[in-house]
C-alpha cells in the first residue's frame, strides 16, 4: 500500500481517472512495480523535454501501459535518434509517439528499420514515411 499510493497519486496528477488506471492494471500491472523516482518521473521529464506534455503522456500510458517499463537509454533514446536521422524534428517525433505510443515497444532493428527500408523500396521518400 505504501508503494502504490504515491504511484496512484502521480497518475492522478497526470490526469488519469480511476477507470483508466483500472485498464492499466489489467493490461500491465508491472507499471505499479516501477520506481517512481528512478523510472517514472525521469521518463515523464524526458517525454516533456521531447515536447509531449503530461496529459499526452497519460494518454500514451493508457494506450500502451508497458511504455514506462521500456528502457530510456536502450530503447527510447535510440529510436528518437534514428527518427531524427530520418529527418524528423522533435515536434514530429513527439506527435508520432503521442499518436502511436506502441511504436516505442517495437524493436528498432527487427521492426522499424526493415519497415522503413521496405517503404523506401516501394518508392516512398523519407519525408513521406
Amino acid at each position: 500500500e505504501d508503494n502504490l499510493k504515491p504511484k496512484v497519486q502521480w497518475l492522478k496528477e497526470l490526469g488519469m481517472d480511476g477507470s483508466q488506471m483500472a485498464k492499466m492494471v489489467v493490461k500491465s500491472a508491472q507499471l505499479f512495480g516501477l520506481s517512481l523516482e528512478d523510472n517514472l518521473k525521469p521518463k515523464l521529464q524526458w517525454f516533456k523535454d521531447l515536447g509531449i506534455d503530461g496529459s499526452q503522456v497519460a494518454a500514451m500510458i493508457v494506450k500502451f501501459p508497458t511504455l514506462m517499463a521500456v528502457s530510456l537509454e536502450d530503447n527510447l533514446k535510440p529510436k528518437v535518434q534514428w527518427l531524427k536521422e530520418l529527418g524528423m524534428d522533435d515536434q514530429q517525433v513527439a506527435k508520432t509517439f503521442a499518436r502511436q505510443p506502441s511504436l516505442l515497444g517495437l524493436s528498432l532493428e527487427a521492426n522499424l528499420k526493415p519497415l522503413v527500408y521496405w517503404l523506401e523500396d516501394l518508392g516512398l521518400e523519407k519525408p513521406q514515411i
